[in-house]
């Protein structure tokens, strides 16, 4: 049975053009290294406190609240792709630095709000992201490594704090915070992917795709943004 189950692997991956088999290597390579690394570090901050701060039945029900968050909301949506390709553009050893940093921080602003501690300007703080990281997307702004940390960091915590502070009464904070950084970590992982992708696509239109992608991102974060004022 195991020698027929991998025959049959070997002979659907030679189904598979080497050129999208590369592309599938590289991908599960971008999940490892960004979702293991994110995860670690985001729950060694977050585990001590919320488990304090928010206790609970239903492991299995806590990350699917937490897991459905991040993807129900268009604005966290757009902010968490405009991350991955932000970071994508900056490549190198820069490429998992945005990603990481924001699902680590995000921790800090998720146990804030599970904690019931309000973070001012919240909603707005949000739809300014989108904003903001369109233009960067947009622009092809080349930000030192420091800088994209400090920008991509901020938004975190208004992000955070929102997922957090949405936790149901009846779920434990710990699986629930868990189930939200997974989401974001694919959303980010999605954001660097299209970025490979639009780039593949640049090489023939130029560097217009990306460009309007960022554009698009931009347009209704402002969209998003008035309607929090």
């Amino acid at each position: 049975m195991l020698h027929s189950s991998y025959f049959l692997t070997c002979a659907g991956m030679s189904l598979i053009s080497p050129e999208r088999s590369t592309y599938v290597r590289m991908v599960t390579a971008m999940a490892s290294n960004l979702i293991k690394p994110s995860l670690a570090a985001a729950m060694v901050v977050l585990t001590p406190m919320v488990a304090l701060a928010h206790t609970g039945a239903g492991d299995t029900s806590g990350l699917v609240h937490g897991f459905g968050h991040p993807i129900s909301g268009l604005d966290h949506i757009l902010a968490m792709l405009m991350v991955g390709v932000f970071a994508w553009q900056l490549g190198g050893r820069a490429l998992w630095l945005p990603p990481t940093t924001f699902v680590g921080i995000m921790a800090v602003g998720g146990t804030l709000g599970i904690a019931g501690i309000e973070v001012p300007l919240v909603e707005t703080g949000i739809a300014f992201s989108v904003v903001v990281l369109g233009a960067i997307v947009a622009l092809d702004v080349k930000a030192p490594a420091t800088t994209a940390i400090g920008v991509v960091g901020l938004f975190a915590i208004f992000h955070g704090q929102a997922h957090g502070a949405e936790i149901p009464e009846d779920v434990g904070g710990v699986v629930y915070a868990a189930g939200f950084m997974i989401a974001t970590a694919l959303l980010h992982l999605a954001g660097i992917s299209a970025g490979f992708l639009m780039g593949k696509a640049s090489e023939h239109y130029g560097s217009v795709v990306v460009r309007l992608a960022g554009g698009l991102a931009t347009a209704a974060g402002v969209a998003l943004l008035v309607g929090t004022l």
